[in-house]
């Protein structure tokens, strides 16, 4: 199990992620809200959970992949 991060943009409803996914729920929102400080019209973000294996870590604000 593996967490996602996802963002809402503009008017549009649908939850887009990509192709990022984390060990933890925490590190998930974490860059789902830095990705939200950086991109222009994100109106909501969050973390779920995904069968995808963990391909990246989130440490002290750093992105980095997993090892």
């Amino acid at each position: 199990m593996s967490f996602k991060p996802q963002v809402t943009t503009g008017n549009d409803p649908t939850w887009y992620s990509n192709a990022l996914a984390f060990a933890t729920k925490g590190e998930a929102e974490q860059n789902a809200s830095d990705l939200s400080n950086r991109w222009m019209l994100v109106t909501g973000w969050r973390a779920v959970e995904s069968t995808d294996p963990v391909t990246h870590t989130y440490i002290d604000g750093q992105l980095g992949d997993a090892a």
